[in-house]
């Protein structure tokens, strides 16, 4: 059902980034630099590693931060309570820190450390997911585009370090940019060395929040975006017009009822016939968000922007779908 949410105070709450990549990326190195990098933030961070011994808790540098570590497996439904828990408690220690960053495994699909954030209402009045950043091996991805979590971290990303740049050639980095363009199209790819990145590309870019205006590349737009060798991919619905709220409601009950897990994210702005104000969504699987936004401006047009992420989207004709649910002008 679609209702206006009232969206927590981002005062109140804090920041959280999900930081993911394959097994060997440069996630840890990227979270080192995190801890040692002069930003000025108190960092928090829960680490998570598969199997009974922790690696990466000991190749993490000596810091002030918090440090926390699961270690009972991937992080995902099972052990969803623990994460839960662990941010419970963090937030007993408020003042402590004023970011949070959250480490998975290589072998981790990201879906359910982010539905953590829809699905607990005491989370949601405690934390808010700022961005999933993905590391990328530039060097060794090509052994590992067969794997499904490799996919699925390139697809929810909202920031990816395209990391080892200097182990392949600049046509195989030009080459590797526009495959993982085809599979995103919305995140923002930053190409390293060492995983070295400034850090306001990274922490509080609000980048998974929908508040602001939802960024859509002009290219994205464009024919060629959508063309792409993969079953992973994104698609751009831009249309003009009011929706009729019951039929979007409807609309998107039985695309999550048949296609959720083939839906990785989903994000829009929305014109409501008989709505002044704009609604914002976003969705990870089979859970949906959404919300009224500010006021609609007179300068600028109603429309409609959507961008879906996931498997197998065009047989799923988002465009037909979709343009039925607008209010037919007779």
């Amino acid at each position: 059902m679609i209702a206006a949410i009232n969206p927590t105070d981002d005062r109140t709450t804090v920041p959280v980034t999900v930081l993911t990549g394959y097994l060997g990326a440069g996630k840890t190195t990227l979270l080192n630099r995190i801890l040692t990098y002069e930003h000025g933030k108190k960092v928090a961070v829960i680490v998570n590693e598969f199997g009974e011994v922790g690696i990466d808790n000991q190749l993490v540098v000596d810091a002030d931060e918090e440090i926390f570590e699961m270690n009972n497996g991937c992080i995902c439904c099972t052990v969803r309570g623990d994460l839960i828990r662990i941010i419970g408690n963090l937030m007993k220690r408020r003042d402590k820190f004023d970011h949070l960053v959250i480490e998975t495994t290589g072998l981790a699909d990201p879906a359910p450390v982010i539905q953590t954030f829809f699905m607990d209402d005491e989370v949601q009045t405690q934390a808010r997911l700022d961005a999933v950043v993905t590391v990328v091996d530039a060097r060794h991805i090509q052994q590992h585009w067969e794997a499904d979590e490799a996919a699925e971290q390139i697809a929810f990303a909202d920031v990816i370090l395209l990391n080892k740049t200097d182990l392949v050639t600049a046509a195989e980095l030009e080459e590797l940019e526009q495959r993982i363009r085809g599979m995103n199209a919305i995140a923002r790819i930053h190409r390293t060395r060492d995983a070295q990145i400034e850090m306001d590309a990274l922490l509080g870019v609000n980048a998974f929040d929908l508040n602001n205006a939802l960024q859509i590349d002009p290219e994205f737009l464009s024919e060629t975006a959508h063309e792409h060798d993969e079953t992973v991919g994104s698609i751009a619905l831009v249309e003009s017009g009011e929706l009729d709220g019951a039929k979007l409601n409807a609309w998107l009950g039985e695309l999550l009822r048949e296609h959720g897990p083939d839906i990785f994210r989903m994000k829009g702005i929305l014109n409501i016939a008989g709505e002044d104000n704009r609604f914002v969504f976003q969705g990870v699987h089979m859970l949906f968000d959404g919300r009224q936004d500010r006021p609609w401006k007179a300068s600028e047009p109603r429309k409609n922007e959507l961008v879906f992420i996931g498997r197998n989207l065009e047989q799923m004709n988002l465009a037909d779908s979709f343009r039925a649910c607008l209010v037919q002008i007779s």
